[in-house]
């Protein structure tokens, strides 16, 4: 990659070097946030058999068709039928059977008294109010006909899908696991958070953030942290690239810096199993990145900035789109619209800005935040939007409409 690249020329070689990971088969517990890679199919109908919708009466509907608050009509109960009775029981005119909601609905019967309109009797029961035929029952098949396509290829898995599964039947599904991916800052600066800091080092928060946005994202995600030894970001990323779908580092790769470690590692003599490119992309922040495949199972890998807002807005653009490729879905854009600025910003020439912004609750108006550097924690957490000012755009007004992507 030579030269600067412009946001989305860059996103689309990522794109067309990734790889959906294979489709495995899945048990439904573990088929959470995974992506149907064959359509499921219905083998039997939904429900399977007529059952009851409420507790109450099974009748045959003219039995009860003159009845009134004033003159109810009784009829004796003859049985009984709770869910999960799988007896072949009829009624008999003249005669009503109790039933609990989801109960096999017995023969015989074309109806069923809700139990709120009867005086709930156990030998014999009052009925108040007439039903006409079919009131109260879940016909076979009424949800889901035999032969339906339940889900399509590509669907992602979420508890109602998963719900839809196993009321179907479905054991198992083959679906495109959810991607694992590898999360690695590197720095002999860095300290975990909760251990004592001393002068020249600060604790990390890019593993965290970035763990959480892959989580977020659909991806799982592990945290791994190395220092500035090339060697062992060699090791560690050739390591990880046959356990992960994806690595995702940050810190290492600036423009000509000496401590570079991640360019280091991936440029040097002997790094015959990593094929990367480096470069710049005309976007602010974020602008050094690279991107290449790593290992034998060629394993993607994205090096992001390491100032923290640099990573949080590279991985929007790039890491999130690469999790949704992974899975052989069409990458989802962050949802976009256009509201007015609150106030007056400010960007380079020929770099496309994201700046930190609060959209207001209507989605009518975009403030900008105070604290655009890239290091700035403080305002990205404040931040529920990124306001994107154009590469020809130096300056824009207040009351300007601007483009605004919502953050997650």
């Amino acid at each position: 990659m030579t030269g600067i690249d412009p946001v989305e020329a860059y996103l689309a070689r990522v794109l067309a070097a990734i790889r959906p990971v294979e489709p495995v088969k899945l048990g439904l517990e573990a088929a959470e946030g995974a992506v149907l890679a064959a359509d499921a199919v219905a083998a039997t109908p939904l429900p399977s058999f007529d059952n009851s919708s409420m507790d109450g009466y099974a009748v045959h509907a003219a039995d009860v068709e003159a009845a009134t608050a004033e003159a109810p009509v009784t009829l004796p109960v003859a049985d009984q039928i709770p869910a999960g009775d799988t007896r072949a029981v009829t009624v008999a005119p003249g005669t009503c059977v109790r039933i609990m909601t989801g109960a096999l609905m017995p023969g015989g019967a074309d109806a069923v008294i809700p139990v709120e309109w009867t005086d709930g009797g156990a030998a014999e029961a009052r009925f108040s109010r007439p039903v006409a035929k079919g009131f109260s029952i879940r016909r076979t098949g009424d949800d889901v006909t035999a032969g339906t396509t339940l889900l399509p290829a590509g669907a992602r898995l979420g508890p109602a899908q998963i719900a839809l599964l196993a009321a179907s039947g479905h054991g198992s599904v083959l679906a495109r696991p959810v991607p694992r991916v590898a999360v690695i800052a590197t720095g002999n600066e860095l300290s975990e958070p909760g251990s004592p800091l001393v002068p020249g080092r600060i604790w990390d928060s890019n593993t965290y953030m970035l763990a959480a946005a892959v989580r977020q994202a659909g991806g799982v995600a592990t945290r791994h942290r190395t220092g500035d030894d090339p060697q062992k970001v060699l090791a560690l990323l050739e390591e990880l690239a046959a356990l992960a779908d994806l690595l995702i580092t940050s810190g290492g790769v600036s423009m000509g810096g000496e401590h570079d470690v991640v360019k280091a590692a991936l440029s040097g003599s002997g790094t015959t199993l990593a094929e990367m490119s480096f470069g710049k992309v005309a976007m602010q922040p974020g602008m050094p990145q690279g991107f290449g495949l790593v290992g034998r199972g060629r394993t993607p890998l994205l090096t992001l900035p390491g100032n923290p807002v640099s990573a949080f807005v590279s991985f929007f653009l790039f890491g999130r789109p690469a999790l949704d490729a992974l899975q052989g879905l069409t990458p989802r854009p962050l949802p976009s619209l256009r509201a007015q600025l609150a106030a007056p910003v400010r960007s380079p020439n020929g770099k496309r800005s994201y700046l930190r912004g609060v959209l207001a609750p209507d989605g009518a108006t975009v403030t900008p935040l105070t604290g655009q550097g890239s290091h700035q924690l403080g305002a990205l957490a404040q931040a529920n939007a990124l306001i994107v000012i154009p590469e020809q755009v130096t300056a824009m007004a207040a009351g300007e409409a601007a483009d605004v992507l919502s953050l997650p």
